[in-house]
């Protein structure tokens, strides 16, 4: 299992990610996914891969709604704008606020559209593994992949109503 495991960390670590924004958060989720990972067997009949994505997923809502307690969370979306404002070469500039942007645009999401988005966009998983991972049906999957892109076109082309 700790072979497999090892194959899933770059995945993994991509969709922390998605979920927190940053990296350093990102990597303190993977570090918990993965502690929580070795600490319990794996469940009968459950993909490594569906179960791993499963408990990065549910570390990171427990700490999304820890961080919503917490009245002095840091705000982590200034220094990243503190950062990019610091950067001299042009192209890094302009990469950088487009994946400001799409992140921004992400961040706007419902927490289901914005998960969804993420394994099958992101980390490429089909409907079936992604349906499996968040435990609701494909039908599901393919509702909130198709509100998640038109959200996002819409919210990088500066539309202001959209629907969720």
């Amino acid at each position: 299992m700790k072979d497999e495991l090892t194959e899933l960390v770059p995945s993994l670590r991509k969709f922390a990610y998605s979920l927190t924004g940053n990296m350093h958060d990102a990597d303190d989720l993977l570090q918990n996914t993965l502690e929580r990972l070795l600490s319990k067997p794996l469940p009968e009949q459950v993909t490594l891969m569906a179960w791993a994505f499963r408990v990065c997923r549910n570390c990171w809502i427990d700490e999304y709604r820890a961080k919503k307690v917490r009245a002095n969370a840091c705000d982590v979306l200034s220094h990243e704008a503190q950062s990019v404002h610091q950067l001299n070469m042009d192209e890094a500039v302009t990469q950088a606020i487009t994946l400001k942007q799409v992140s921004s645009a992400m961040d706007e999401l419902p927490y289901e559209q914005r998960e969804t988005l993420s394994l099958v966009a992101v980390q490429g998983m089909s409907y079936a593994d992604a349906s499996e991972v968040l435990q609701v049906p494909a039908g599901t999957i393919m509702s909130r992949l198709a509100r998640a892109r038109v959200k996002i076109s819409n919210l990088l082309n500066g539309q202001k109503e959209v629907l969720s």
